[in-house]
């Protein structure tokens, strides 16, 4: 059974960083890709950010300079380091993995990280 956990969310003002982590219960090398979504009241879930295991990235174009997806494979972790946050930032915020194989597809979520930007 798959496990991730996010951690890392909180209030922050406007303009703040907060780092997300989210710890896998195996080794991440067994995903074909990583990435994070965020869903704010109201809204649908959006990509924010993606990483394959060709260390390929993806961000949606709101985020693009001001956050940073990175993967630790010794400590089955990734990363999403926040900077220069606004307040249309405010989400709660997923991690993801997918595990690829012919014909099937497996995705996987964790609980979700509360972010909030707010002065």
């Amino acid at each position: 059974q798959v496990q991730l956990v996010e951690s890392g969310g909180g209030l922050v003002q406007p303009g703040g960083s907060l780092r997300l982590s989210c710890a896998a219960s195996g080794s991440i090398l067994s995903f074909n890709a990583m990435g994070w979504y965020r869903q704010a009241p109201g809204k649908q879930r959006e990509l924010v950010a993606h990483i394959n295991n060709d260390s390929e990235l993806k961000y949606t174009d709101s985020v693009k300079g001001r956050f940073t997806i990175s993967r630790d494979n010794t400590k089955n972790t990734v990363y999403l380091q926040m900077n220069s946050l606004k307040p249309e930032d405010t989400a709660v915020y997923y991690c993801n993995a997918v595990a690829a194989f012919p014909g099937v597809e497996y995705d996987y979520w964790g609980q979700g990280t509360q972010v909030t930007v707010s002065s």
